[in-house]
């Protein structure tokens, strides 16, 4: 809103009205803004929270200072769902395809973590809105922002290739198409000029090989939507895990946003090109300043708990924004800790379901489930004492400090796996 006005402002020849303009200042505004409501108006649904008695249901897992966490608030995704809106709102170009599609991921992911959180609540178990509705509406999410990827003219890109001219003896390597693209391309790492079009899987299908492409990509991001939200919400365990570690593949993502959505930063580093996607910066500044401030009262010993309403939400709009710009295929580099604790889950269900159809006693890999619980609970010495290690219980706080330096470390290969063709 503020964007439009002032647009509309430096027309008359305002002093200052064009800063509005420039994407760092919006970015910076926008996470400056959404910091700002995280911490003080968060204290203050906080406290609504806990006269509501929105308290969380903690099951009694023999983990070191787990049921101290009982009727801790929870449901507090609605204070970072909040600081993310408001300044995008304000400060982003609403006109925007990317804008746009950010915000109704916001809001679609947060209205199934919020049912998902109430029923929990109301009911008083842990059981929530059935997983097949979770599902539902996340391969919902994924297809609305495939097929407004597919129909969209304002979603294109300009690939890059290599052009080799000699300029005051300095050979230049980077170039763009003479015209921008709408294609379904994407980024994919240790491949020269790490373009793919998932066009050429489909290519043998002659003239419908262009729109078996697009579907592809619309399987692939619904998928890629639906993981990347499971695996948030089972990582959302810890005290401050979930919201530090979103928080890291924000700046990263971010930083990918900016460069692939300016000319001259993509040209020099020889990386596609997506006219307008720099937009997307100002709602990852948001997205970053908002988990900032939740961390202020997330952190251990946490005063809030995100619930559903948060977790979920924040692994699906890092997916959609991964998508947006083309880097979808790094989503398993840069958010391995999502995937790590998904298929930790699904390794205990499915070796615990096999050994005991086999021996009639199910047995386990991992001490707990999903992988975070299994430092936090101490182990068994013994004959199972190589897959009980360690065998002295973590504490939460070191679990989570190395969860975020790991999480750092992937952020670093990301860029990396950009570079080593």
């Amino acid at each position: 809103m503020l964007y439009h006005l002032f647009d509309y402002i430096s027309t008359t020849g305002f002093p200052g009205a064009r800063l509005m303009s420039y994407i760092t200042f919006r970015s910076g505004a926008a996470l400056v803004l959404s910091l700002m409501i995280a911490i003080f108006i968060g204290k203050k649904i906080i406290h609504r929270l806990q006269k509501m008695q929105v308290g969380e249901i903690i099951r009694d897992l023999d983990l070191e200072g787990q049921m101290k966490k009982t009727g801790t608030p929870t449901m507090g995704g609605v204070i970072i769902i909040v600081s993310i809106l408001v300044p995008c709102l304000l400060l982003g170009d609403l006109t925007s395809v990317y804008m746009q599609l950010m915000i109704v991921a916001t809001l679609w992911l947060g209205t199934i973590g919020f049912l998902d959180d109430y029923k929990k609540i109301k009911y008083k178990n842990k059981d929530g809105l059935k997983g097949k509705f979770k599902i539902i509406g996340q391969v919902g999410l994924g297809l609305i922002v495939g097929l407004t990827m597919y129909l969209s003219d304002d979603i294109v890109v300009s690939e890059n290739v290599e052009v080799v001219q000699r300029m005051h003896s300095e050979v230049l390597t980077a170039g763009y198409e003479a015209e921008t693209l709408h294609a379904p391309i994407t980024t994919i790492p240790f491949v020269k000029d790490n373009n793919f079009d998932y066009r050429s899987l489909t290519s043998f299908l002659g003239e419908y090989a262009d729109i078996a492409g697009w579907l592809l990509f619309i399987f692939v991001t619904i998928l890629a939507v639906t993981a990347t939200s499971n695996g948030a919400n089972l990582t959302d365990g810890l005290d401050g895990l979930a919201t530090g570690t979103s928080a890291i593949i924000g700046v990263a993502l971010a930083i990918m946003a900016y460069l692939g959505g300016n000319f001259i930063y993509s040209s020099y580093l020889n990386i596609m090109y997506a006219p307008g996607s720099s937009e997307l910066v100002v709602y990852m500044a948001a997205f970053i300043g908002a988990l900032i401030g939740f961390l202020w009262y997330n952190a251990y010993p946490a005063q809030v708990f995100m619930g559903d309403t948060g977790s979920l939400t924040l692994g699906g709009v890092i997916a959609v924004f991964a998508i947006l710009i083309h880097k979808e295929l790094l989503i398993p580099v840069l958010c391995a800790i999502f995937f790590v604790e998904d298929i930790s889950v699904m390794i205990q269900v499915a070796y615990f379901k096999f050994t005991k159809k086999k021996y009639g006693e199910g047995k386990r890999v991992f001490k707990m489930t999903p992988l975070h619980h299994h430092f936090q609970k101490a182990g068994n010495s013994g004959i199972d004492a190589i897959i009980q290690k360690p065998l002295q219980a973590v504490p939460e706080s070191k679990i989570v400090i190395r969860f975020w330096i790991i999480g750092i470390i992937l952020a670093v290969i990301t860029f990396v796996t950009l570079k080593i063709r």
